[in-house]
């Protein structure tokens, strides 16, 4: 039985990750946690929150919270029924990220789904803060789900890479069921700049990967570019790829591919699901 984590927070685009979590995990049996925090400001006091405030009111919130999830349980029952998916609801006041941590190790998260949305203009293609922050502080694997991603089975998982590290085979293990699950293709893309050539540390850690992935179907890809953004741009849609998956020990990569990308063109931030690996 898998556990997946669903932050609510009642917009469109949480209801897009309930949606496409649903889908994606069609054929396993899941628990779902439908899951909204009523967050407390990292700079609030005690004296300014509801935390110190009156009881009452904390009840309040939270009954309130338990209804709106209560409706969200019954839209998903208009929804094709699946007997081996299992919904249950959870709401809290507290700071958002101790809130995650807290229920992954009671409930033995699996996987986190939360549900993206890009602002206008350039911050378009900045991913939202609540996301970023369970991303890169929380020892959990997270699905992001862009506002307008629509569920297809996924037939191509791309793999951006630059070699430099050395893989955990357990950090790849969530990436290799949804592989296997839906009998898709891994593209593993390497970019480089101009006449750049793999030293011995990246070769070796390209066959680890060339040999862990043997039995899927896979391929290695090169492309040459300054810009390491527009290259997995280029490579989304030159492949038309279902998904993208990175490991989140590649800090500078993954700030630069996912979370602050500094050109305006990207769009597979509010197209593409981004699956981050955690070791």
């Amino acid at each position: 039985m898998k556990n997946v984590l669903i932050p609510v927070d009642f917009s469109d685009n949480s209801w897009n990750a309930v949606q496409y979590a649903k889908e994606l995990f069609q054929r396993t049996p899941c628990v779902f946690y439908l899951f909204h925090i009523n967050a407390i400001a990292p700079y609030s006091g005690a004296e300014t929150s509801i935390v110190g405030s009156s009881k009452v009111l904390e009840e309040a919130v939270l009954q309130e919270s338990q209804e709106r999830l209560d409706e969200v349980l019954k839209r998903i029952e208009q929804l094709t029924v699946n007997t081996e998916h299992r919904f249950e609801t959870l709401t809290v006041y507290d700071f958002f990220v101790d809130a995650i941590r807290k229920q992954i190790a009671d409930k033995k998260i699996d996987l986190i789904v939360m549900g993206t949305k890009g602002a206008s203009g350039l911050k378009k293609v900045t991913m939202g803060s609540n996301t970023a922050d369970v991303i890169t502080k929380v020892k959990c694997p997270v699905l992001a789900v862009p506002e307008n991603a629509e569920y297809k089975k996924p037939k191509e998982i791309g793999f951006p890479t630059d070699f430099n590290l050395s893989y955990d085979i357990k950090v790849l293990d969530t990436l290799i069921e949804i592989v296997q699950m839906h009998h898709a293709a891994l593209r593993v893309l390497y970019i480089s700049g101009k006449g750049e050539e793999l030293d011995s540390e990246q070769h070796k850690n390209k066959a680890f990967l060339h040999d862990y992935f043997k039995d899927l179907e896979h391929s290695f890809h090169r492309v040459t570019s300054k810009k390491l953004e527009t290259a997995v741009q280029c490579f989304v849609e030159s492949r038309d790829l279902d998904m993208i998956s990175m490991v989140a020990k590649n800090v500078n990569f993954l700030q630069r591919v996912l979370l602050r990308p500094a050109v305006q063109e990207i769009s597979y931030h509010t197209d593409v699901p981004f699956l981050v690996l955690h070791e």
